[in-house]
């Protein structure tokens, strides 16, 4: 440096002192300096003072000599020193030289820039604050500094500078928010620790309200919980855990709708293998369920994002039980959130939007009821980051996003690898949404149907009791008694039932009132039916192993006479008659032994109505697929002779050891709690000979076996008709006049026209029993061949 140069009022000693490498000389000039400046403020000669400072900012702070420039560091220092109070009005002056100090590259002169700024700082206290966003900047820079010494300087500085934060009220928050929220993305440790800890100290001000500009941060917050540094971690913990306090202290204040998709985003987990992933879940999901307790419906435009984080969570095991519990209430509160209200009426839709009303969200669906998801979303995984924002924040009517939890339940469902609570979940979803939203949830049925029908193969019961729930709702609600699906024609104001035949041709038509289903079932229970059958139909693994459970829980749920009649009339005409036959037998054997059917069997036991014998003829014309069970169901109606005709027929038969092992199962049967009417109406020996001789039918028709001995062994307990003769005849005539009159009421019954039917069904069997040997013929000739 030229020492010649005119550096007035600085003299020439200072000024070679300032340049000295030795910290003492610079140190004996600092305080020349600091005694000069002193002179200055008492003449009140401002004009000096700031000509002092430039000097030293501009030829010794900022020079290239890196002595002047410790010099001019220590210079400055002991101007502010000098100055007092009145530091405040030279702040910008004597603290961007030093600041710029901060970048040098050697540490010593970084140590020493932070030294002088501690000065500075110390002698102005609050009169820094205007200046606070340059010193905070500078401040994180140092926290990440690799030289020890410097850091540690910063710390003192920080210290400091929060001392003066936290008792002063005049810190300006709206200007430092900017600042925070880019520096709170910084993947430096220690300026992770800095930034943490200031947010720390400022959330304890009671002055100054950080939760008002909590969504600037929340999400950098939860990147800094990610840190693999326990100590961060643990720090950041406190400070979310005391702003969630705060949130649920003012709850009025507080922006939920505009941190919901952050909370949305943290609660699901990109790479579980990183443990710091799982705290950061556990903790936004805890927020999202304080969240969803606290704000309620705000929350609904965002229940698609929240159900994408939060349905995976209910199928963790033990080692995140934490998580699950969390996500589980969530689930739980947002389900409580949808209302029958959301289910809005189009017609007042249409009209708020003519009118330019914001009463409704515009559904988001095609006119055309048969609208299939977007490809597009279907495709989206789930390890994806996914969330949903609302069209509108500013809508005073908060809305259900319907068709994205349509779409995130749907997808779910699609998914293999979706474990069993998560199904669990999804499917009491639905369930919930056709119950709360019929009308809006009819729009997606078409597209949810087939998924729902293939839920029925799941593994586990749980899931499949809670899919027929579902299909059991849809196959029942009013609301699918309006056309809005297009599965159904119009015509005259009645839903018509149309039962499709494998070739896509329509063989019947049914005009809804005239169905097997009651008042209660809409459009949808025939095409449930339709399609169930068709499901067992392709998967005959799935009616083995489930077909049973899953007949019982609809005859709970939609009625075992819909069930019952509505499958046996679609079964009369199933082309597949090896699967009619099968399926009859699978029908009949849950109708003579489920507890579930103890109604339906006592409706059919006597026949004394109209209703119960257009019932029992619509049974037996589809039972003619089963000989057997035919028989069975004659059994139980007490049509004893017209049973007896059938084992007739049975000569003409193919007698198979299939069929011979379902007359086994019938004699078991016979000796079943079930069947104790009729051996108790084998002590009446005259007024039934037919089931007598229908018994002995089947004693004629088995193999000497174990079944055989059974029956032989019943049969020959029947008593001699002389014998039981009472000597009171009046009591005689009233079983014949009970006879008589029970016979009477199945006079509407044209038992010829069912024989001929049971006839003309076997031999359609034969036929195909025939073609089927025939080609297994053709098939081994050509082998030998």
């Amino acid at each position: 440096m030229n020492t010649e140069k005119d550096f007035s009022p600085l003299t020439p000693n200072i000024v070679r002192a300032l340049n000295d490498k030795l910290y003492e000389k610079r140190k004996v000039a600092a305080l020349e300096i600091e005694k000069l400046v002193r002179e200055f403020v008492a003449q009140n000669n401002a004009t000096q003072i700031r000509h002092v400072i430039q000097i030293l900012a501009s030829e010794f702070a900022l020079s290239q000599h890196p002595h002047s420039r410790k010099g001019g560091l220590i210079g400055l220092a002991a101007c502010s020193i000098a100055l007092g109070k009145d530091s405040g009005l030279y702040l910008k002056e004597l603290i961007e030289p030093v600041l710029t100090c901060f970048n040098d590259s050697d540490s010593r002169l970084r140590y020493y820039a932070c030294e002088a700024l501690y000065n500075i700082v110390k002698v102005a206290r609050g009169a820094v604050l205007p200046h606070f966003n340059l010193l905070f900047d500078g401040l994180s820079k140092l926290a990440a500094d690799p030289d020890p010494n410097v850091k540690s300087g910063s710390e003192l500085l920080d210290r400091l500078l929060k001392d003066i934060v936290t008792e002063s009220n005049k810190f300006d928050l709206v200007a430092f928010v900017p600042l925070l929220r880019e520096r709170i993305y910084s993947n430096n440790q220690y300026a992770r620790q800095f930034i943490i800890s200031w947010i720390h100290v400022l959330e304890c001000v009671p002055d100054i309200h950080l939760l008002d500009y909590l969504p600037e941060i929340l999400d950098g917050l939860f990147q800094i919980l990610g840190d693999n540094s326990k100590e961060i971690r643990r720090t950041c913990e406190v400070v979310l855990g005391e702003f969630l306090k705060e949130i649920k202290k003012t709850p009025s204040t507080v922006k939920f709708a505009e941190m919901a998709n952050i909370l949305v985003i943290h609660c699901q987990v990109a790479d579980e293998s990183k443990l710091t992933n799982d705290l950061i879940q556990l903790t936004a999901m805890t927020w999202m369920r304080e969240f969803i307790q606290l704000a309620g419906r705000v929350m609904l435009p965002y229940s698609s994002g929240i159900l994408t984080a939060v349905l995976p969570c209910l199928s963790y095991d033990d080692r995140k039980k934490n998580t699950k519990e969390a996500a589980s209430s969530c689930n739980h509160s947002l389900m409580k959130l949808v209302t029958p209200e959301d289910d809005g009426d189009e017609e007042e839709e249409v009209k708020s939007e003519s009118t330019g009303s914001p009463s409704r969200e515009e559904p988001k669906v095609q006119s055309d009821g048969s609208d299939m998801l977007n490809a597009s979303q279907e495709s989206v995984g789930f390890s994806n980051i996914s969330f949903f924002t609302p069209a509108s924040t500013e809508r005073p009517q908060v809305t259900l996003d319907l068709d994205g939890i349509v779409q995130v339940l749907d997808r779910h469902l699609h998914d293999s690898s979706t474990g069993m609570m998560t199904r669990i979940a999804v499917l009491k979803w639905l369930y919930h949404l056709y119950i709360k939203t019929p009308r809006k949830m009819f729009r997606h049925t078409d597209s949810l149907f087939p998924m729902l029908l293939k839920t029925l193969s799941d593994e586990s019961d749980e899931v499949i009791l809670k899919d027929l729930e579902v299909l059991a709702e849809i196959a029942s609600s009013p609301a699918g008694q309006t056309d809005l699906t297009g599965s159904c024609d119009n015509a005259d104001n009645k839903l018509v039932l149309k039962v499709p035949d494998k070739s896509g041709q329509h063989l019947s038509t049914k005009a809804f009132d005239s169905s097997p289903s009651t008042p209660s079932m809409n459009s949808y229970f025939y095409k449930f039916m339709i399609n169930l059958l068709k499901r067992f139909s392709m998967e005959r693994k799935l009616l083995e192993n489930r077909g049973a459970f899953i007949i019982r829980q609809l005859c709970l749920l939609l009625h075992a006479e819909n069930i019952f009649h509505s499958m046996a009339d679609i079964l009369l005409k199933e082309d597949d008659l090896k699967f009619a036959s099968t399926m009859v037998q699978t029908l009949n054997t849950i109708l003579l032994t489920s507890a579930e059917l103890f109604q339906l069997r006592n409706q059919l036991k006597d026949l004394r109505t109209p209703e119960s014998c257009a019932l029992f003829c619509c049974l037996y014309r589809s039972w003619c697929h089963n000989p057997v069970a035919t028989v069975s169901l004659c059994f139980l109606t007490q049509n004893y002779k017209h049973a007896y005709d059938l084992i007739q027929k049975f000569g003409d038969l193919e007698v198979t050891v299939d069929f011979l092992m379902e007359v086994d199962k019938l004699v078991q049967l016979i000796e079943s709690p079930i069947f104790t009417y009729l051996r108790l109406q084998l002590l009446d020996v005259e007024n039934n000979p037919y089931l007598i001789k229908a018994l002995y039918g089947l004693l004629m028709l088995l193999p000497q076996s174990q079944a055989f001995q059974l029956l032989s062994h019943r049969l020959r307990c029947v008593p001699n008709p002389e014998l039981m003769r009472t000597v009171d005849e009046s009591k005689y005539m009233d079983s014949k006049q009970k006879v008589a009159s029970k016979r009477a009421s199945q006079s509407q019954i044209d038992y010829n026209e069912l024989l001929r039917h049971f006839e003309h069904v076997q031999s359609k069997h034969l036929e195909v029993r025939h073609q089927r040997s025939g080609r297994a013929n053709e098939h081994s000739e050509r082998k030998i061949i």
